[in-house]
This record gives C-alpha cells, sequence and structure tokens, in this order.
C-alpha cells in the first residue's frame, strides 16, 4: 500500500514540473533525464557504465508515469543498434555512455551516420585510455567527434552547466530529427554527479518547436504509388558509388554548419591573451577572465559550444581582427582541442600557448596564474 502511494505521489510530482517551470536541485544524470522528457523522448537504450549510470536508473523511474520505455541490452553496441531500430520505426531514441562504452557505440553511430538515422547520444567523459578512472576527463572530444570509420558527420555539443545539459538535451533532439545526423550532448563526469540549480521547462511553454520523429523504415503511402521506396544501404560493392554517397551526405552536412554551429567569445581589438576553452573547462575560462579584466589585464574567452562542426571561421575572425593575440588553449586531455583548434588557424602567426591537464579539472586559479605568468613573461 505504502509502494502504491509513494508511486502516485511520484507521479504527481511529475505531472507538477512538465506542468510549469520549475528551479530545482539535482545531478547533471538527472537533468538529462528530464531533458529528455521535456523533448518527448520515447525510448532509452543503454547499458550500465559510470558516470552515467543514473541517466538509466532515473530515466527508468520516470519513464513508466508517462508511457515512455527502457531497454538494457546486452551491451553498449546492442544498445546502440536496438535504438536506430527505434528510431527507424518512428520512436524518439537515445543512448548515453562513457569511455570503453563511448568506444563500443562508434559501430552503430558509424552505421546511423551512413544511413542518416537519427538518434541522441550524451556521452559523460571519463578518463581514460581503457579502464583508467570513472571520473571525469575531456578526454574523448576527439572520439565523440570523429570516432568511428567515415567522415565524422554529426553534431556535438559541448555542455558547461546543468542549465546547459538541459537546453542543449533537448536541442540535440531536434537537430537529430531535423537533419538525420548523429547528434551528441558532450558533457562530464563531473557534470554527471555533482548538484546544480537548474531551471526545469516544457519547451512548448517557452515557445520551442520540437521537431516529430516519423517512421522511417515504413512511412504512411504505398511503396512506388503514393511514394518512393525506402532504400536504406549500409555497405558498397563499387568505390565510386560509396564515393557518391558520401560526397552527397557531405553537401548536405556542409549546408547544416551554418544552422546549427554555435560558440562564445569576449573580445576586442586591445585583446592580449584570449583563453580558448570548452564544456566545464569553459567555466573556469570565463570566471578567470571576468577577474583578470576587472584587474585591468586584457584578457579574452572563446568556447566552441559546437565542438562538430567547429566554430573554426567566428575563431579567425577574432584573431584576424587583432593580429597580436595570443591563444592560451585549456583543456583536461593533451592536445585534443590544441589539435582542432590549430587546423583552423592553419596559416595565422598568433602565437599558441597551453595549459593541458588531461584526466584531471582545471580551477580558474590555475588558469589566471598562467596568464599572469605569460604577461609577465611578455613584459619581461
Amino acid at each position: 500500500m505504502g509502494e502504491k502511494i509513494a508511486s502516485i505521489e511520484l507521479a504527481a510530482e511529475y505531472q507538477a514540473v512538465l506542468g510549469k517551470a520549475k528551479r530545482s536541485f539535482m545531478t547533471g544524470n538527472e537533468v538529462v533525464a528530464w531533458a529528455a522528457l521535456a523533448a518527448e523522448a520515447d525510448f532509452m537504450y543503454g547499458y550500465p557504465i559510470t558516470p552515467q549510470n543514473e541517466i538509466m536508473h532515473y530515466w527508468a523511474r520516470l519513464a513508466p508515469h508517462f508511457g515512455r520505455g527502457f531497454l538494457q541490452t546486452e551491451d553498449e553496441m546492442s544498445a546502440g543498434f536496438t535504438m536506430l531500430g527505434g528510431a527507424l520505426v518512428g520512436k524518439k531514441t537515445f543512448s548515453a555512455t562513457a569511455g570503453p562504452g563511448n568506444v563500443l557505440m562508434q559501430e552503430p553511430i558509424s552505421m546511423a551516420e551512413m544511413m542518416r538515422i537519427p538518434g541522441v547520444w550524451v556521452i559523460q567523459q571519463r578518463g581514460g585510455p581503457s579502464t583508467a578512472t570513472v571520473i571525469y576527463s575531456q578526454q574523448e572530444l576527439r572520439l565523440t567527434t570523429m570516432g568511428g570509420n567515415g567522415e565524422g558527420l554529426r553534431v556535438v555539443y559541448s555542455t558547461a552547466s546543468h542549465q546547459e545539459l538541459f537546453e542543449y538535451t533537448i536541442k540535440a533532439f531536434n537537430t537529430a530529427w531535423k537533419y538525420r545526423f548523429p547528434t551528441f550532448v558532450l558533457g562530464d563526469g563531473y557534470q554527471a554527479k555533482m548538484r546544480e540549480a537548474v531551471t526545469l521547462f516544457r519547451p512548448v511553454e517557452q515557445g520551442w518547436k520540437l521537431v516529430p520523429a516519423e517512421p522511417i523504415l515504413r512511412p504512411s503511402g504505398i511503396p512506388a504509388l503514393d511514394r518512393e521506396p525506402v532504400h536504406l544501404r549500409n555497405t558498397f560493392n563499387i568505390e565510386e558509388e560509396l564515393h557518391d554517397r558520401l560526397m552527397a551526405q557531405v553537401a548536405d552536412y556542409e549546408q547544416m554548419e551554418p544552422e546549427v554551429v554555435e560558440w562564445e567569445v569576449e573580445s576586442n581589438p586591445d585583446t592580449e591573451i584570449l583563453i580558448v576553452a570548452h564544456g566545464v573547462v569553459a567555466r573556469a575560462a570565463k570566471q578567470t577572465q571576468a577577474q583578470l579584466n576587472r584587474a585591468g589585464l586584457k584578457v579574452g574567452y572563446f568556447r566552441p559550444i559546437t565542438v562538430r562542426p567547429f566554430p573554426g571561421s567566428a575563431l579567425r575572425d577574432v584573431l584576424m581582427a587583432n593580429p597580436h593575440l595570443r591563444l592560451l588553449v585549456v583543456e583536461s586531455a593533451y592536445g585534443q582541442l590544441l589539435s582542432m583548434v590549430k587546423a583552423e588557424l592553419y596559416g595565422l602567426a598568433n602565437p599558441i600557448d597551453t595549459l593541458l591537464k588531461p584526466g584531471v579539472g582545471v580551477t580558474a586559479e590555475e588558469i589566471e596564474a598562467t596568464v599572469r605568468r605569460l604577461m609577465a613573461k611578455e613584459e619581461g
């Protein structure tokens, strides 16, 4: 009897939250589950791996009260393929993983990329390589943006706060089902586990339009009579055939890029050092910039929100406007963000310094000390 009453109370609580915007204090993993519900996701497929486990746990707790589903498969590869099956029949599907699970997911992700099957993956990065730690890193940036065999035709949002975890998870569903490229929310172990204030809301009440899921494999109508037959391919016997398919997909991706690419920047022609960071490290970078600006130091800030596609043109524009600007790339990895920055800035002569701490968090105090050391060296 007590369990039944608790279940009724829980359902009432969920309905109350969905009914109006509500300020809450929860972990990032709980935020992701609420965001998937707000995005009207139908089904989650997953396999346990730290630090994303609570996304599965909380979704499994939420789903029955709203007619949604959850399936724990035998491994991450199976979770990836089954979520694609759900998308093919018209369900909004998603998964969450980390570390070695992200590696295993790359095969179904590559299939989704080739066959243009929508899906959302939430990646809560952990330290690597291999099993390593279950805590935190930014070492899955390269894997998430360009993993698998193929050209990495995917969209990756790198979040920095619980509010962003909520909003960009919703946005990820819209992006995936609008453009039909694999879409990711790239979080980390810190965001997954820490508690932080977040405003939960129903997207439609904020004027957000949700992109509906429609059957891909068996849409309405009679093939060859009412519509073109659905022909999904994942295998090609002739090189030129594969090339033609890929070039058509690349064209679609490049057309999409300006519509999805996002970044934050604070810089002016007097800026001397531009701190470049993504994800949770960008929070420390932005805090550092604000502190140093108050102290009279000319420091700027650039954050790619989409790390794939990367806002390289926006970063180049900042440097073209200030040829003497010095960059400081900060990340909890050994040069993964750095390699992206260098690729985008090829041909420019701006010096690039680094603060690289693979698998370890970066504080505002550490960034500030690095900036002050670089400025003192420049003056000397």
